[in-house]
């Protein structure tokens, strides 16, 4: 029986409210006039991960880690990889360079005070690390990140690089820095590119589609990149008014089957933390 390859499961820590497809009706500057929900939500996912005996890597935003340090504190706790996912969940081509640096910074120290570990992992808001923002990947290296996993090999309103190498991989830096990256997964043929990584995709497409293009990338003996976000199992969170059609069909669908999903996926697949995955590749 063929051994099944170790996967990266990991949580983009984030609430509700600091979704990038709600920046225009959402101020950041209002962010605190909203109850947050992800300390339960997180608590959720950290419950259903713990039934599977799974471990994951959980990247928050250091806006969440100031105002719940105890969400931190019980991702560490409880054994899990903390990583970085910035500070504010700003698109990074739409950011001050020296902005994003001190950002960059403080959330990394921040995150390694509450967690007393080191963090060595980063991903951009809304994967926004592209042909627009390589400049940040040499930001990463000073501030002594060890990877990153920001890159979606694939075309999007707003983010992808679409020739991007699609599996895990040591890459070059505009300054000739080496960094590893781990890209979101994609499954890709001379046709088309289907993102399969999850997120919405993940809640959009029918579990077997995600099955088939997950088990596609391991059988061809690659790992593949799970991500997920507390609200997405969150059936109760307030609805958000004045937002187009599709933005609310691809936030609000089938979270009410996102829970029962992710169960399944924990069974069908192995995972652990994208640190683990990236050493079991010999990339760290």
């Amino acid at each position: 029986m063929r051994q099944k390859i170790t996967n990266a499961f990991t949580v983009d820590v984030e609430d509700f409210f600091q979704v990038e497809a709600f920046s225009q009706v959402i101020d950041v500057k209002k962010w605190d006039n909203y109850t947050c929900r992800v300390e339960a939500n997180t608590d959720a996912i950290l419950e259903l991960l713990d039934s599977k005996n799974v471990k994951g890597t959980f990247f928050t935003l250091g806006w969440i880690a100031k105002r719940y340090p105890q969400v931190v504190k019980k991702i560490a706790e409880l054994g899990h990889e903390v990583a970085s996912h910035g500070m504010s969940h700003q698109l990074i081509y739409n950011q001050d360079r020296k902005v994003f640096k001190q950002e960059t910074i403080d959330s990394k120290s921040l995150l390694e005070d509450l967690s007393q570990k080191p963090v060595n992992g980063y991903r951009a808001a809304t994967y926004s690390i592209t042909n627009k923002s390589l400049w940040a990947l040499d930001i990463l290296v000073e501030a002594g990140f060890k990877y990153d996993s920001s890159i979606f090999p694939m075309r999007h309103d707003r983010y992808g690089i679409s020739d991007a190498c699609a599996v895990p991989n040591v890459l070059k830096t505009p300054n000739g820095n080496s960094l590893v990256e781990f890209p979101i997964s994609t499954v890709k043929n001379k046709f088309f590119t289907l993102p399969i990584a999850g997120g919405g995709y993940f809640r959009l497409f029918p579990y077997m589609l995600t099955k088939w293009g997950l088990s596609r990338i391991n059988k061809s003996n690659s790992p593949f990149v799970f991500y997920i976000h507390p609200w997405e199992v969150d059936t109760g969170q307030p609805r958000i008014e004045n937002i187009s059609k599709f933005t609310k069909f691809r936030h609000y669908n089938n979270i009410d089957k996102c829970t029962s999903r992710l169960s399944n996926l924990l069974s069908d697949f192995k995972f652990s933390t994208m640190e683990e995955v990236l050493i079991n590749q010999g990339l760290l």
